[in-house]
């Protein structure tokens, strides 16, 4: 039988056969429906993690120093208990790295924490609180909507003024122009100076809830007591001179701290490569897990089509005596039934994708985690169902092609 035609058969069968052809099909439409939501927010994270939270968070051609890693995946105790015993940053090795890198970078200190803030006569309210340089609006690229970002003058002189997000600016003053109004910060009063143009939300977390003021305000004693630096944000000029800046940086650093040649570093110099690579590791662990449940429909869904060929062969048994009587070989009867059993797994991958991006578009528009549709992964899913016919049909077709063409005849 020519293939053309045993996908027509195989089509003609799930249109006259409606109820049998859908339990036949379900198996594989929902394991490769749950297959392309998982890859569908997997994806979406990535690109999300590479395109958003990579230049939110952390900045574009930018390189944090640090006590330790932000991004830490299977550090074991003795690790962290290695971290502990670092020594704190404070400002002179700050200092240090801006005049070793020259003009080229941007530096700023950031310290950063949750803290109450208040307005008399209004309940309190958590903000992301962030004491840094003048420099820092620039390396993050932050737009002021109303009034101004602070300077480095009034950085020098620790000005209790505040720049504030938009989000906190419509909870305290909806309606009203902020500046010129003040917020209490632990306590202290602040000046609010400017607002920052809104900047949406990283999954689910909102990027607009911030109160951004000088280090060297009491802001920053109130996110550390101890006076020192959370870490040390440093913008390269271009992609190029990045890992230039970074060694430069981490000899400076290691000379200041009199570490000998062959002692490991007692800082951490960390970029988004770091939360990507953190990432892509996840990830991988995500579509592993997340693959597990569509793997067991996808088997179910195997175990059904090869019952379902097996009714099949019974039932046309008949048919397939006369085609055996007819001249037809073995490996005809084989691929009849093994390209029927592959259309009918394939059709049912079809709908179960198309389910899956629904799901998955679902899933995105109620939950703060993203969808991307990956057409190599569909393409994928759709190669998957032939699979599965494929191997499902292999008994059934084998033993259709061993059926004795007299005593087939024979059957009714």
């Amino acid at each position: 039988m020519p293939f053309l035609e045993a996908v027509r058969l195989a089509l003609q069968t799930i249109r006259v056969q409606k109820l049998k052809s859908f339990f036949t099909l379900t198996g594989v439409m929902i394991g490769v429906m749950f297959l392309i939501a998982v890859v569908s927010i997997v994806e979406g994270m990535s690109d999300y993690v590479e395109n958003d939270f990579a230049a939110k968070i952390i900045g574009v051609n930018t390189f944090d120093v640090r006590r330790w890693p932000n991004f830490t995946p299977n550090e074991d105790d003795d690790a962290w208990r290695a971290y502990l015993r670092r020594p704190r940053l404070y400002k002179p090795e700050a200092e240090l790295v801006q005049e070793v890198l020259g003009s080229q970078f941007r530096t700023a200190i950031v310290n950063e924490t949750f803290l109450p803030a208040t307005v008399p006569g209004m309940r309190p309210r958590s903000v992301q609180a962030i004491a840094t340089d003048a420099a820092y609006f620039d390396i993050k690229k932050f737009g002021i909507t109303s009034g101004r970002a602070f300077t480095p003058q009034e950085v020098t002189t620790g000005a209790k003024v505040l720049v504030i997000g938009s989000e906190v600016a419509a909870y305290y003053w909806a309606g009203l122009d902020p500046v010129g109004r003040e917020l209490r910060i632990a306590g202290q009063p602040y000046t609010v100076i400017g607002v920052i143009e809104e900047q949406g939300s990283v999954f689910g977390f909102s990027m607009d809830r911030m109160a951004i003021a000088p280090w060297t305000s009491p802001l920053s004693r109130a996110i550390r007591p101890r006076g020192d630096i959370g870490r040390i944000t440093v913008q390269a000029a271009n992609r190029e001179i990045l890992d230039d800046g970074m060694e430069v940086t981490r000899e400076a650093l290691r000379g200041f701290r009199r570490l000998r040649a062959g002692e490991a570093d007692d800082f951490a110099l960390e970029t988004s490569d770091a939360a990507l690579g953190f990432f892509d590791e996840l990830k991988g662990k995500l579509i592993v897990f997340g693959a597990a449940l569509p793997a067991i429909g996808l088997v179910v869904g195997a175990i059904v089509i090869m019952n379902i060929m097996l009714v099949a062969v019974a039932e046309r048994t008949r048919e397939i005596g006369v085609r055996k009587a007819l001249g037809a070989r073995r490996r005809d009867i084989i691929s009849q039934f093994l390209v029927e059993a592959a259309t009918l797994s394939m059709f049912g991958a079809a709908i179960g994708a198309g389910l899956g991006v629904a799901l998955a578009k679902v899933i995105a528009a109620l939950t703060p985690l993203p969808a991307s549709v990956s057409v190599p992964w569909m393409l994928f899913a759709l190669v998957i169902g032939a699979g599965v016919g494929i191997v499902a049909g292999i008994y059934p077709a084998s033993r259709a092609s061993r059926l004795d063409p007299i005593a087939a005849l024979r059957q009714e």
